[in-house]
């Protein structure tokens, strides 16, 4: 077996804020292999965080953010279990990198089902035209339509659009990291995204 220094317990530890133990393990299981180990954490915070997905999250914060100088204003909300965690930096910075992901990403609701069906309606409706136009089969257009509206929601709705500051990632990814980092359910439940002029 792979001897795990602990100096390479510590990089792991800074790359992805996991505990001590969880990345001796996650090292031990890869044989030492940083990569694999991180990919290691970030699938078993996927895990841990479906788990407690049944959790409540009555704690958290607002967070607001203000763009080019009082243009653009996101307000969001983000929820976790306690509020310890609420208070901790991690939990606010991740509560602010959200609303200025919003800010820039302009997405229309958290999850698909925030995006109102009258929205839906029309792009389906604007797929269906420029599908038609290419002349495609009448038989093709709703699967046509179903794949243009999956690129549809990984624009618009927030936990589906890649991540900003790593468009590796998706909000849902950075999230999930943060559940696996504070070990509380933490929810994103809404936000409000006010531009001037519009």
């Amino acid at each position: 077996m792979t001897m795990i220094s602990a100096e390479s317990v510590k990089t792991l530890r800074s790359r992805t804020g996991a505990g001590i133990m969880d990345c001796k393990e996650a090292l031990a299981e890869t044989n030492g292999d940083m990569e694999k180990a991180i990919e290691h954490l970030r699938k078993k915070g996927i895990a841990t965080a479906q788990k407690r997905a049944a959790r409540a999250a009555s704690e958290g914060v607002v967070q607001s953010y203000i763009h080019l100088g009082g243009k653009i204003g996101v307000i969001v909300e983000v929820n976790c279990e306690t509020d310890f965690v609420a208070k901790t930096d991690d939990f606010k910075d991740f509560a602010k990198n959200i609303a200025m992901h919003i800010a820039a990403s302009r997405p229309l609701g958290v999850i698909p089902e925030d995006v109102p069906p009258s929205v839906l309606e029309k792009e389906k409706e604007i797929y269906r035209h420029q599908a038609r136009e290419m002349g495609k089969p009448e038989n093709m257009l709703e699967k046509i339509v179903e794949g243009k509206m999956s690129k549809f929601y990984k624009e618009s709705c927030l936990m589906q659009q890649p991540y900003v500051r790593d468009p590796n990632l998706s909000i849902a990814d950075v999230l999930n990291d943060m559940i696996a980092k504070t070990g509380e359910k933490i929810t994103i439940s809404r936000f409000a995204r006010f531009q001037i002029g519009e």
